[in-house]
C-alpha cells in the first residue's frame, strides 16, 4: 500500500496556499506523542528514535510546548509547558533546542510534520508574577532576528482583570494597567492581553519562529475559550500556519462550531478544533452502553464542519485515571473506540497510551482507513444505533468502510470483507481492496499479559480485578454489575463480595466477583457498568464506571483483556452472519475464511458464532 504524505507532497502543500483553517480532504492522521508526566516517553530524543515506525503511520505529530519554561530555567524542575515563559528558548524538560530541530528535520524528511502546543491565553513571569523575559535571537535558519518585548513596569499587555490586579501577595496588585478579559479568566498565570497591539506582534513573532526557524507545520492552541476567537484568526491569517487546532473544550456543537465561525478573517474559516461534542458521545456509548449517543451532533458528523474537526478518544487531560477534574477517559473497549474515530471524517488524533498499548489494532485501523480513502470530508452513509450497538457506513475515495460496534449490530457484510475485529467492533471493507498490509501486522502481540491460572465456568458471569497499589490489601473488594435491564450483584450497593484469586509479582492482589442465580435483581436502568470498590476507613474508595465484558480482567484503567474462550458481551461476529442476520454454523477463522473441518492447528477461532480455543 502506497504511502499518502510524502516528504515531496508537504514541501508543495507549504508552497501552495495557506490552508484554511485545515486542508480540506485531509485524509493524514496526528498522534498526540504525549501524555501527563510522560517525560520519559516523550522527550526529543525518544521520539526521534521511533522515527521510521511513527511516520509509516502518522502525517502530524503534535508535542507538548517546546519553550523554556522559569522552573526549568532556575532549577530544571519538569512541569508540561502549560506554565510558558521563554518563547524564543527552546531548551526545555523535552530535551534541548538542537534536538528538537534534529527530531523536527528527521520526521520532514520522512514526511510527517510536528504540531506545537501553543499555550498564549496566559503566561508566566521568569522570577515573578508578572516579570515577564525581554527575548531577543537571531535565527540560525533564517537569519532573522526574532524579539519580543514586554512592558514590566505598567503590565499593559496583561488583562486588567486577571487576579494577579487583585492579589496582595502578587507584587503588582493595581498596577496592571491592560485591558478587561476577551475570554474566561485563568487562574495560576498572568492572563495575556490580546487587545493590546504589542502583545499581537510578540505573538506574531513566536509563531513565526515556530514555523520559520524551528520547522513546525502547526499549532494546537491551548485554552482558547481564555481570549476571543478573532485573535487566533488575526494570527493565522498573519503567519499562515499549515494546519491549526483549537481546544475549545464544551461538549454543545454550537459553541465549538461558534468558535470556529469567530476565526474567520475576511470570511475565511482560520482554524479547526477539537470535536469534544463527539468525546463525550464516545464516552457514553462506549462506557456506558449508550450506543444511541453516537448519532449526537457533533462536528465530524457534520458535512460542513468535518473538515474542521481534529477527532480523539483521550488526550492529556482527559486521559489521566487518577486525576479528578476534567477526568473522563474511555475505561473499556479502547480499541473500539479508536475503530470508531477512525472510520469517521474528521482527522483522527491518536493518544501515545493508546498507541503503546494497543499498536497492533490501531496500526490496522490506520492502515485500512487510508485503503478505503477516507478523509476528512469523506461522506457518512450511515449511522444508526441499535438496541445495543452501533452501524457506522462511510463512503471513501477508494472504498466503503461498515464498522459494527457493541451488541448486536447486525447488518448485511454482502459485498465487504473483515479488515480489523478486536473487542467490541469488527470493521469491514468493500471485498475488491488489497488488504496484505493490513494483515501483514497481525501477528504483532498484544501489550497486555493476561495472568495465568484464571479461569470461568461454563455459563458463568464474572469479572477479574487487579486492585492498584493505593488500594493496599483491602480485606473486602465488592463488585456493583448492572445493564439496562437488572442488576447482577444483589442492587444494594456495593454489591457482592469478590473473592482474592491472585497475587502478581508486582504485589497487587487480583479478585474475581462470579454471580449467583439470586444476585439477579430486575431493575430499569440507564446505562450498564460494573464497578469495584472497597472500604477505606469512613470512605468507600470505587473505579469509575467501566463497560462490562463477561470474563473481562479489569485494573482501574478499564478493561485489559478477556479470559481466552469466553464468549463476551459483544455480539457476535457478523462476518459470519447471513444478509438476514442469521447465524452460520461450522469453524471460520478470526478473518472469517470458512474452514471444511474442526481446525487441526491450535489457535482461536469461530465455532457456532462463538470464539473458541483450539489447542
Amino acid at each position: 500500500m502506497k504511502r499518502f504524505y510524502t516528504f515531496i507532497l508537504m514541501t508543495l502543500a507549504a508552497l501552495g496556499t495557506f490552508a484554511q483553517g485545515w486542508p480540506e480532504k485531509y485524509d493524514g492522521v496526528m498522534l498526540q506523542g504525549f501524555y501527563w508526566d510522560s517525560y520519559a516517553d516523550s522527550d526529543w530524543k525518544t521520539l526521534t528514535n521511533q522515527a521510521d515506525e511513527l511516520s509509516k503511520y502518522f502525517n502530524l505529530i503534535w508535542i507538548p510546548n517546546s519553550g523554556n519554561t522559569s522552573d526549568f530555567y532556575h532549577s530544571h524542575r519538569k512541569t508540561m509547558g502549560y506554565d510558558p515563559c521563554f518563547w524564543l528558548n527552546h531548551n526545555s524538560c523535552w530535551g534541548t533546542e538542537a534536538e528538537l530541530r534534529d527530531m523536527i528535520r528527521t520526521f520532514r524528511s520522512k514526511g510527517t510534520g510536528f504540531i506545537e502546543d501553543v499555550v498564549i491565553n496566559h503566561k508566566n513571569g521568569l522570577n515573578a508574577w508578572a516579570d515577564f523575559a525581554q527575548e531577543n535571537v537571531t535565527g540560525p535558519v533564517t537569519g532573522k532576528t526574532y524579539k519580543v518585548e514586554w512592558d514590566n513596569t505598567n503590565y499593559s499587555q496583561i488583562c486588567s482583570t486577571d487576579e494577579a490586579n487583585r492579589n496582595p501577595n502578587s507584587g503588582v496588585a493595581g498596577r496592571i494597567k491592560g485591558a478587561a478579559d476577551t475570554g474566561d479568566d485563568f487562574d495560576g498565570f498572568r492572563d495575556l492581553d490580546h487587545t493590546n497591539a504589542e502583545t499581537q506582534e510578540n505573538v506574531k513573532t513566536y509563531l513565526d519562529f515556530l514555523l520559520e526557524e524551528l520547522g513546525y507545520v502547526g499549532f494546537r492552541y491551548d485554552m482558547v475559550k481564555g481570549y476571543a476567537a478573532r485573535y487566533t484568526g488575526l494570527y493565522n491569517a498573519a503567519v499562515k500556519p499549515q494546519f491549526s487546532v483549537g481546544e475549545f473544550w464544551d461538549g454543545n456543537k454550537n459553541n465549538v462550531t461558534g468558535w470556529i465561525e469567530g476565526t474567520k478573517v475576511d470570511g475565511k474559516i482560520q482554524s479547526a478544533a477539537f470535536d469534544f461534542p463527539l468525546k463525550y458521545a464516545i464516552n457514553a456509548a462506549f462506557n456506558s452502553g449508550q450506543w444511541e449517543r453516537l448519532a449526537d451532533a457533533c462536528l465530524s458528523n457534520d458535512p460542513y464542519y468535518a473538515r474542521y474537526a481534529v477527532t480523539f478518544v483521550d488526550n492529556h487531560d482527559t486521559g489521566r485515571y487518577n486525576h479528578n477534574e476534567g477526568n473522563a477517559p474511555v475505561y473499556g473497549y479502547v480499541e473500539a473506540a479508536n475503530a470508531f474515530m477512525l472510520s469517521m471524517p474528521g482527522t483522527p488524533c491518536v493518544f501515545l497510551p493508546h498507541w503503546q498499548k494497543h499498536k497492533r489494532a490501531i496500526k490496522q485501523l490506520i492502515l485500512t482507513r487510508h485503503a478505503a480513502g477516507i478523509d476528512n470530508q469523506s461522506t457518512i452513509l450511515k449511522a444508526e444505533a441499535t438496541a445495543e450497538g452501533f452501524i457506522l457506513n462511510v463512503q471513501g475515495s477508494e472504498a466503503k468502510l461498515l464498522l459494527l460496534c457493541g451488541k448486536k449490530a447486525e447488518y448485511s457484510t454482502n459485498g465487504y470483507q473483515l479488515a480489523v475485529e478486536g473487542e467490541g467492533f469488527k470493521l469491514y471493507i468493500s471485498d475488491d481492496i488489497d488488504l496484505s498490509e493490513v494483515k501483514g501486522v497481525a501477528d504483532l502481540p498484544y501489550h497486555f499479559t493476561l495472568p495465568a491460572g484464571l479461569k470461568v465456568n461454563k455459563g458463568e458471569r464474572c469479572a477479574f480485578f487487579e486492585a492498584p497499589e493505593s488500594w493496599g490489601n483491602p480485606t473486602e473488594v465488592s463488585c456493583w454489575n448492572w445493564d439496562k435491564t437488572a442488576n447482577y450483584t444483589q442492587g444494594n450497593w456495593p454489591g457482592t463480595k469478590c473473592e482474592q484469586v491472585l497475587t502478581m509479582p508486582n504485589g497487587h492482589h487480583v479478585y474475581k466477583w462470579t454471580m449467583a442465580t439470586s444476585d439477579k435483581k430486575n431493575a430499569n436502568n440507564g446505562n450498564e457498568g460494573i464497578i469495584f470498590s472497597y472500604q477505606n476507613g469512613s470512605d468507600r474508595v470505587q473505579t469509575k464506571d467501566m463497560p462490562f465484558i463477561n470474563g473481562g480482567y479489569y485494573t482501574e484503567e478499564g478493561v485489559q483483556s478477556t479470559i481466552p474462550g469466553v464468549t463476551t458481551s459483544i455480539a457476535q461476529p457478523h462476518a459470519l452472519a447471513s444478509e438476514n442476520g442469521a447465524k452460520r454454523e461450522g469453524w471460520y477463522t478470526l478473518q472469517g475464511q470458512k474452514l471444511s473441518q474442526k481446525p487441526l492447528q491450535s489457535g482461536v477461532y469461530i465455532h457456532d458464532g462463538m470464539k473458541k480455543v483450539v489447542k
